[in-house]
């Protein structure tokens, strides 16, 4: 089994301590082998510690006692060790599924993108969405013994046929069976129901929302997405009308309001896509009973919103003038908050290498931002999405870097907030 391959080891921590370097490789702890970061903090919690090493093809141990409080100190160049678990299912709005597949359309894409990945792990350390359809017994008897709490895990529907066909998995597992699981266990989970119309919508949505209500509070919310699809989808769902758009929102607000009666909490959250696509306002930060579901685009305008109002000088202490690039999605939100601001501009990008029906900032590539804004008459600095340069060098989708868009645009470029533009 390979080990983990350090990339730092931090500054008066007890790896620097013994010798560690970048560069050596963690095999196990006490014995134990590790296969990720979630056995290194697992295993490494005791207070005398035997490492299992290897360094230029030696192995070695090297016996050491953890002093109290002392870190640990090790960063590994992934949190993995052992690969990422691929995905078993083949939703048809999974993102994987609707890249470019020819090298014409791919624009160089990174390919990590078109990895389909579905890793409990990544569930666990990062809050990626997985579908609970890969595991076998020893994955659950680690969920138990590690304690892997919350999880993060994409229903979708509650009927076992309809997820079976909105993942075209016919072998997949009852999610009731293993939410209930994963409550005797002691683990909170977290769901999400992307919302394909005329496929878990109406009934089937309602079915979802009062199921995963009734596991509250093993199942501590429940997230509903629309459907996003990019150009080089395949065909088989669709997006939703704006008449389909109101009755969603309708339907999920209504369950809102009984279940904070219920439950105290609203439970089910809708993500800003639905409330913006609508022209309303997003609900209030209290709306949100605490939980930090960003991730999953649940109250990252309100986020935002609340960054701008504690922080009102946020748009005039630059000395520059700033055009602010974002999706189109986003553009009216901006719009409203610099309003009265002389000296910014604001440029949505219409995406179309994906489409124009993707209308996230994250989802834009330099070319797109390049080629909308060269005819333009740019102000002094353009603030670049932060959504943009999630790459592992903090490159685009399109491995384009900031200072790349700049020096085409000639315009000094900065990346904004992760929290705005």
């Amino acid at each position: 089994m390979p080990g983990g391959l350090i990339a730092a080891v931090g500054a008066s921590s007890l790896a620097e301590r013994v010798g560690l370097q970048a560069g050596d490789e963690l095999l196990s702890i006490n014995g134990c082998p590790v296969r990720d970061i979630i056995d290194v903090r697992f295993y490494s919690a005791e207070e005398h510690l035997t490492l299992g090493l290897r360094r230029d093809e030696r192995k070695f141990a090297i016996e050491t006692e953890r002093r109290y409080d002392e870190p640990l100190g090790l960063e590994f160049v992934e949190p993995t060790f052992d690969g990422i678990r691929r995905c078993n299912n083949r939703c048809e709005f999974c993102f994987v599924a609707q890249m470019p597949r020819t090298a014409r359309q791919s624009l160089d894409l990174r390919r990590s993108l078109y990895v389909k990945d579905d890793d409990l792990r990544y569930s666990f350390l990062l809050g990626s969405y997985v579908t609970l359809t890969n595991l076998d017994e020893a994955d659950w008897e680690r969920i138990g013994e590690q304690h892997l709490s919350p999880l993060y895990v994409s229903v979708h529907a509650t009927e076992l046929e309809v997820r079976c066909r909105i993942l075209q998995n016919s072998t997949a597992p009852d999610v009731m069976a293993q939410l209930r699981r994963l409550g005797d266990l002691g683990v909170e989970v977290h769901t999400q129901i992307v919302v394909v119309p005329g496929v878990n919508d109406g009934p089937h949505l309602e079915r979802s929302i009062g199921d995963l209500a009734g596991l509250y509070p093993v199942v501590r919310s429940a997230s509903v997405v629309p459907v996003g699809l990019t150009r080089f989808h395949g065909g088989g769902c669709r997006v939703h009308t704006d008449a389909e758009v109101q009755a969603v929102f309708e339907q999920v607000t209504g369950w809102q309001a009984r279940l904070r009666e219920r439950l105290g909490v609203g439970f089910t959250y809708l993500s800003d896509e639905w409330y913006l696509r609508l022209g309303d306002e997003v609900p209030p930060i209290a709306a949100y009973d605490g939980l930090d579901l960003t991730e999953n685009g649940v109250g990252l305008v309100r986020q935002f919103l609340e960054v701008v109002e504690h922080n009102p000088e946020l748009w005039i202490t630059h000395h520059e003038s700033r055009t602010l690039v974002t999706g189109a999605l986003f553009a009216p939100v901006l719009w409203r908050v610099t309003a009265q601001v002389a000296d910014v501009e604001v440029v949505p990008v219409v995406n179309h290498f994906f489409g124009e029906t993707v209308t996230v900032a994250g989802l834009l590539t330099g070319r797109d931002v390049v080629a909308q804004l060269r005819e333009r008459k740019l102000r002094e600095v353009v603030v670049l999405p932060a959504a943009m340069f999630l790459g592992p060098d903090g490159q685009s989708l399109d491995d384009m870097l900031p200072q790349e868009i700049g020096e085409t645009l000639q315009r000094e470029v900065v990346v904004g907030s992760s929290t705005g533009v």
